[in-house]
């Protein structure tokens, strides 16, 4: 018996299991705070683009749907 609890303590695959989530975890931490960055430049340079694109269709006397 004394054998079995010493081989369980010397046992440390669950201690590395653990690491590995640990690592998992702030990797996708990392993950999600850079793609919410991310979205956030994107949709501002697409709002910076339309209203560019609308000013620009509006002041050159445009504004519908270009004909063929």
């Amino acid at each position: 018996m004394l054998k079995f609890i010493r081989k369980y303590v010397k046992n440390e695959s669950g201690a590395t299991a653990i690491e590995y989530g640990l690592i998992a975890a702030l990797v996708s931490v990392a993950a999600v705070v850079a793609l919410q960055a991310l979205g956030t430049s994107l949709n501002d340079m697409f709002t910076t683009v339309s209203t560019t694109l609308d000013s620009a269709t509006t002041s050159a006397g445009g504004g519908g749907t270009p004909t063929p």
